[in-house]
């Protein structure tokens, strides 16, 4: 029962994706994912420790805080009209309560660092960094990406995949496991062009880490029947900036902020798509307890 509650809260996670700026209510939704509203209500705060309006406004506030970052050009009145807010003070009121700052300071306290607000501001809302220590801090990841990839502009095949949904940054090693056990019998881990990959529906640098979503997947070769809290979906063919990393598991999150800088100063814009990683072996096997990984960016 509880795999089936899964499955059709994931669909209801895409729908919320995909129309984030049309009005979004518990009716609409309930039908969904084939729910009554009641039980909708329930079961969604069960499954994410939020009820479906404050899910519904944080996966607004930091959609409209990933385009202040990658989209200079988009006006905070555009982002509030089009995110549905009745007018700028209330967006505006909405931002403060997730990030402290307002969309404008947000924006400004931001330019192309790529790195969680708590490094940002101080107690007192002053700038910890000077202007030297941003250059250092850029020069730093240039160098990290210098010495630890190769990266490159790639155009990346579609990928068909089969998943789980994992919330939080706890427990994917377990989601994985649950996933392989699921493939293995199948013989779906036989496909000699297998690749497993993680999809990562939110940002770490803008969402908390207990809150992003990401998907463990294994990529198919086959038509497969999935039930329960298995899911199908698909990465679609696109352009995108792949670094290819040997690295170990505390060095994710520097070489994912590296890649992002990397972008920006090469002048690529993010396509709204998810990120996502390719893994190459199995960490635990490497003889220095390195992923050999592909990490990749949808690019315009």
């Amino acid at each position: 029962m509880k795999d089936d509650y899964i499955k059709r809260i994931n669909t209801i996670f895409l729908f919320i994706d995909e129309n984030l700026d049309q009005e979004l209510n518990l009716e609409t939704i309930a039908k969904v994912g084939f729910y009554s509203p009641f039980h909708l209500h329930r079961i969604f705060k069960a499954i994410t420790n939020e009820t479906l309006n404050e899910y519904i406004t944080r996966k607004r506030i930091e959609k409209t805080a990933s385009i202040l970052l990658h989209k200079p050009e988009t006006t905070v009145t555009t982002l509030s009209l089009q995110y549905g807010f009745n007018s700028n003070s209330s967006f505006t009121r909405t931002f403060k309560k997730f990030y402290g700052l307002s969309p404008t300071a947000f924006r400004k306290s931001n330019p192309n660092k790529y790195s969680k607000i708590s490094t940002i501001e101080s107690k007192n809302g002053q700038e910890k960094e000077t202007f030297e220590q941003y250059i250092c801090n850029i020069n730093n990841h240039q160098n990290w990406i210098k010495m630890k990839a190769k990266t490159e502009i790639k155009e990346m095949p579609q990928l068909h995949l089969a998943f789980i949904t994992q919330i939080g940054h706890i427990g994917m090693e377990k989601t994985y496991d649950k996933l392989i056990k699921w493939a293995t019998p199948k013989g779906l881990l036989q496909n000699e062009n297998l690749k497993i990959v993680t999809i990562y529906h939110d940002s770490f640098k803008i969402t908390e880490p207990e809150k992003v979503r990401m998907s463990a997947c294994i990529s198919l070769n086959q038509k497969v029947e999935v039930s329960g809290e298995i899911g199908l979906t698909t990465i679609e063919k696109g352009k995108c900036i792949v670094g290819h990393f040997e690295i170990a598991l505390n060095e994710f999150e520097k070489s994912w902020i590296s890649l992002f800088i990397w972008m920006n100063e090469n002048g690529y814009k993010k396509a709204d798509r998810n990120p996502y990683e390719i893994y190459y072996n199995n960490f635990n096997e490497h003889p220095e307890k390195l992923s050999i990984v592909d990490l990749c960016i949808p690019i315009e």
